[in-house]
């Protein structure tokens, strides 16, 4: 069932991307005749007056069709509410529309978050936490005494405030002190106890001591006292959401050698969604927001077969005063169809090789 809920919530975003298209299109008195949620064989189909709408096996994407390269169609080439022959803003409308909805939608589920079950919050608290401790036989922290669960409170008597940097201070101070001795004060439980560690020297010439360290703190969980905050909550947390994954895909781009295997393909996607559902299905609301933000981000991308792609033709149009020759579009979207695609299988096959149960059939 948590499986199913995941891509339930892929549904939804791909249907309001396609929506947005479609109701931007329709409230300009564009001519639509295909609907289609999924790609592939059609499941059900509904003919309309003029459009048909349909349900296709794989519910992995969708799209929004036009008559204006339809042999079939009936509709005079000169027809004024073809799309290719409406002016440039109703076409960038039409096309920028299926983002706009999804950021839309991603704001409205977390005003619905905050406003319902609430917003968790990482409050911190001073010190630096120590999740894991490497249990080899080399491990200094072990053998120092250092337990899962400590918190290091102060390191070479400098006492670790909740401050941001405190997680990289404790981390530089280990790094540039290979061999020598280090004071520590630790927090076990109700107990404060002293100690003295010698960071080993690594390969690299740097201090480790084999173990993770966390910024310390508590998640808190903050729900909207009224309407007006909801909406003022949700903002907030829209815009880091945002800015989060903005930065996430500029790191993506400018260091991809190093961040490519964090690309998510859609079954990690939902294997990511089901994890939630089973943990807390309350979080859905968030992790479809999440989703929802992502795919504007990625489909606004100046990328042939995307959206941006599309609204780049348009800027290009914009300047030369007519557009580019069908066939350079035509072949610029269907190699990048094909590069989607091909990244789309990669991913895939990789998640699904990836995945717990397939792993442990294949041991």
């Amino acid at each position: 069932m948590s499986v199913l809920a995941a891509i339930a919530v892929l549904a939804v975003l791909i249907l309001v991307h396609e929506l947005g298209h479609f109701i931007a299109a329709r409230s300009q008195g564009i001519h639509v005749n295909r609907f289609s949620l999924g790609f592939g064989p059609i499941l059900w189909k509904y003919q309309g007056p003029e459009t048909e709408y349909a349900v296709r096996a794989f519910p992995l994407g969708g799209f929004v069709g036009f008559p204006d390269d339809d042999p079939d169609s009936t509709i005079p080439p000169n027809d004024p509410n073809l799309l290719r022959n409406r002016p440039i803003l109703d076409r960038a409308i039409v096309i920028s529309a299926g983002v706009i909805a999804n950021l839309i939608f991603a704001y409205l589920l977390l005003v619905t978050q905050v406003g319902t079950v609430g917003v968790q919050k990482f409050v911190p608290e001073p010190g630096v936490l120590v999740p894991v401790v490497a249990t080899d036989v080399s491990s200094v922290a072990a053998k120092a005494g250092i337990q899962p669960g400590d918190v290091i409170l102060a390191i070479e008597g400098k006492r670790l405030e909740a401050v941001p940097g405190t997680l990289e201070y404790v981390k530089q101070t280990i790094a540039t002190h290979p061999n020598q001795p280090l004071e520590l004060q630790l927090q076990r439980g109700d107990r404060t106890l002293d100690l003295t560690i010698t960071p080993e020297r690594s390969p690299e010439g740097q201090g480790r001591i084999g173990v993770q360290l966390n910024p310390n703190g508590k998640l808190e969980t903050r729900r909207a006292a009224n309407i007006l905050q909801a909406f003022n909550l949700g903002a907030n947390e829209f815009q880091k959401i945002v800015v989060l994954t903005g930065q996430g895909f500029v790191q993506l781009i400018s260091n991809f050698s190093q961040t490519a295997n964090q690309v998510a393909g859609p079954v990690k996607i939902v294997e990511f969604g089901a994890n939630i559902a089973q943990s807390n299905p309350a979080n859905l609301l968030q992790f479809a927001a999440l989703i929802s933000i992502n795919l504007a981000i990625i489909n606004i991308l100046p990328l042939p077969a995307l959206d941006g792609g599309q609204l780049a033709f348009l800027f290009v149009e914009g300047l030369r005063g007519k557009p580019l020759p069908t066939h350079i579009q035509d072949g610029v979207m269907q190699t990048g169809l094909m590069l989607l695609l091909g990244l789309g299988i990669f991913l895939i096959v990789r998640d699904t090789a990836n995945l717990p149960w397939v792993q442990k059939f294949f041991q």
